[in-house]
């Protein structure tokens, strides 16, 4: 299970299901608090939290959050894609912001984009590498 942090659980959700092609897992309401996760259909044994900054993080923490998601650099994810380039050209139709274009690395094609929360993702097109590659 990993934890990404947005403002508004809904948006989040929407858009990983909606332009991302997660599948909606669990929501639930539990002590007032919203309990919301996605899951990626090929990858159903990662569990990914949609979570508004707050308890159990201090109030410094989710300040913190906060701050970070307003100005969109939140960290993310990375996500494993067939071919970056198109995903990239297919994400750019539906709206969503390319940060870094794919760009050539040692390890594979690379690209940032950001969520509609403000956190960033990295989408990796892999290929074989060797630490020599990387001198």
């Amino acid at each position: 299970m990993i934890t990404l942090y947005c403002q508004d659980q809904d948006e989040a959700r929407d858009f990983y299901v909606d332009v991302l092609g997660f599948v909606s897992n669990t929501d639930i309401q539990m002590d007032g608090f919203r309990w919301v996760t996605i899951n990626h259909p090929d990858h159903p044994e990662l569990e990914i939290t949609l979570m508004k900054p707050g308890p159990p993080l201090d109030d410094e923490g989710t300040d913190f959050y906060r701050r970070q998601l307003d100005k969109g650099q939140a960290g993310g994810l990375g996500l494993r894609v067939d071919d970056c380039r198109k995903t990239c050209q297919e994400l750019t139709a539906k709206g969503v912001t390319i940060l870094q274009e794919p760009s050539e690395r040692p390890y594979g094609v690379e690209a940032v984009i950001r969520d509609n929360q403000g956190n960033w993702l990295v989408l990796v097109e892999p290929k074989e590498f060797t630490p020599e590659d990387f001198a």
